[in-house]
């Protein structure tokens, strides 16, 4: 089973808004800005290919937090942008910035706390799917989304509550609570608030 020690001290980072990446979890890119496809070229020729996602912050500023991901998928079009795919692997804290000559950002970075991780896949024994389902439906009528249900329905734990931390349309902000949840079951309560709040505008229902 692979371990903190095995992941490299530094990592290129990609500040993106609003997109999220969890361990595990497959996030599709589109690459097309100069400096993000010499950065995708220059992950590509690492033994680890990881790249780290991480949320602005204002300015130039960054969440402390982010997931690494193993680019495990990609393609280039006929113009020259790339499509790519990063599975998720782990977490990580921001620390100094690597000073360099790459058109992109590059960080020193912590991977301790997060050795959950790279364990198996979690799950989440105490989660009323059938509430979470229901809840589920409400909101994405209300947001016009529509989504494979028998394959949310048979989903297993992990799976279905990482997919909707990703996909539901939250602030970056909320995102950022998302991934910053220690364990399963508590970015499936995170998940939850954030569903019924969007439902009922700040109301104090809370559905577990």
């Amino acid at each position: 089973m692979r371990t903190s020690s095995d992941l490299p001290l530094s990592i290129p980072v990609f500040p993106l808004p609003g997109a999220l990446l969890l361990p595990r979890a497959k996030l599709p890119l589109h690459i097309f800005e100069p400096r993000y496809l010499a950065m995708i070229e220059d992950v590509m020729k690492t033994p680890e290919r990881l790249l780290g996602m991480i949320q602005p912050n204002g300015g130039r500023g960054l969440h402390r937090i982010g997931c690494a991901g193993r680019l495990t998928a990609f393609s280039e079009t006929e113009d020259g942008r790339y499509m790519i795919t990063l599975t998720g692997i782990s977490r990580f804290r921001l620390a100094d910035e690597v000073d360099g000559f790459t058109p992109y950002r590059k960080f020193n970075v912590s991977w301790d706390g997060f050795g959950r991780d790279l364990g198996p896949v979690e799950h989440d024994p105490d989660m009323d799917r059938d509430v979470l389902l229901s809840l589920l439906e409400r909101f994405f009528d209300d947001k016009g989304l529509s989504t494979d249900w028998d394959g949310i329905r048979d989903a297993e734990d992990e799976l279905l509550i990482n997919s909707l931390s990703m996909l539901c349309p939250f602030e970056p902000e909320d995102r950022q609570a998302l991934l910053e949840a220690p364990e399963l079951a508590q970015r499936r309560e995170t998940l939850i608030t954030l569903i019924s709040y969007a439902l009922h505008g700040g109301g104090e229902e809370r559905l577990q």
